[in-house]
Formats: C-alpha cells, structure tokens, sequence
C-alpha cells in the first residue's frame, strides 16, 4: 500500500512538471506564431517589460560578434513582412524550471518565403510574472551551413 501511494505522488509530480513546461511553451509558441502571421500584438504579449534580443553571427569582416536588437524594432520589422513569409521552425530541446525562472534551448531553421535561409539554436530566460510566463532574454546563434534536413 504504501509503494502504491508513492507511485501516485510520483505520477502527479511528472504530471505538474509537465503542465509547466507547456506553460512555459506558451509565449514562445505566441512569439513565433507571431512572426508567422506578422501579428504584432501577439508577439508583444510574449514579451516581458525591458526584455532583451541578442544575435551571435559573424560580422562582414568575418568576425564573430554579438550584436543587441532592440524588442520594439525586432516586432515593427516582422510586422512588413506578408503573412506567412517569416517561419522559424523550432524544436523543444531542453527546459529548465526553477520557481519563476525557466530556461529554454530550441535549435531552429528558418524560412523566409518558403525558402530556407539559415538555422541555429535560440536560448530564452523567462521569467514568471503575474503568474504568466514571459520571454525576458533571448541569444541565439545563426549559420548557413551544418542545419539539419537543410
């Protein structure tokens, strides 16, 4: 009897991590179904106040930098683009909780227009307020070449 109630502690607690790492799914899936339907206002509600987008990529001297965008000029950007045209592909690699602190790793490929531009891996923080999850940092990588079903 009492491994039985082990059993059932155990299978509620995999059941509680998993909700809230589909919670913590949630504003990154709105952010890239954002960009895919040049939503603006679905990506913003993505983000936390004062949040942060950096890029790691090599400068037209070939060097590697990492270069700050800033939200609001990211999200007015997607917003010229057609519906449909920008198409991040991401998968779920890992995710981390700790209280109102979670962080995400999801290699992505990215098409514009249906055509295949580069790839990479995103890195976001996130940050739990209000009792939603929202994007705070996100750094990612981007290459043209060593992508996966390219």
């Amino acid at each position: 009897m009492k491994y039985f109630f082990v059993l059932i502690l155990l299978g509620s607690l995999t059941a509680n991590a998993q909700k809230e790492e589909e919670n913590v799914k949630t504003p990154i899936q709105a952010l890239f179904d954002g960009m895919r339907k040049a939503d603006t206002a679905l990506m913003r509600s993505s983000f936390a106040p004062n949040a942060q987008l950096q890029t790691i990529a090599k400068n037209k001297e070939g060097q590697m930098i990492v270069r700050s965008e800033n939200i609001e000029e990211f999200i007015v950007s997607v917003a010229k683009a057609k519906e449909g045209a920008l198409d991040e592909r991401i998968k779920y690699d890992a995710i981390k909780i700790d209280a109102d602190l979670a962080s995400v790793w999801t290699p992505y490929q990215f098409y514009y227009n249906s055509a295949f531009s580069h790839c990479g891996v995103n890195s976001f923080q996130l940050v739990r307020l209000n009792g939603q999850w929202k994007i705070q940092y996100i750094i990612d990588t981007r290459r043209k070449q060593g992508c996966e079903g390219q």
